[in-house]
């Protein structure tokens, strides 16, 4: 024994998601993530439709595995989060609880 101390277990870096869940990243990384589920599921599912269809000799399940592959996609995207607007308080005019101020008299 050389009185070593164990490394310490691997730790992941810093979790960049505010309170709310959504990344702070950045809008970019977000469109890539929604564009990526739909884009793979479209063709996953597609494969699938085309798999079916070469087993069963038909040749509508290929274009219905692409729509659910693209509606699955859009439900994840939703699910995580991915297609809600962050409004950001620096761009733009004050809240509506400012604004709504009463006058001066």
């Amino acid at each position: 024994m050389t009185g070593k101390t164990p490394a310490e277990p691997h730790r992941p870096a810093k979790d960049r998601r505010g309170e709310s869940g959504i990344s702070e990243e950045g809008p970019y990384n977000g469109g890539l993530a929604v564009f990526s589920y739909i884009v793979g599921g479209i063709i996953v599912w597609t494969l699938i439709g085309w798999g079916l269809d070469n087993l069963f000799g038909t040749g509508w399940i290929v274009l219905a595995g692409a729509f659910l592959g693209a509606a699955g996609g859009f439900y994840l995207a939703y699910t995580h989060g991915l297609t809600r607007q962050i409004k950001n308080n620096s761009d733009g005019p004050a809240s509506n609880a400012d604004s709504a101020e009463k006058p001066r008299q």
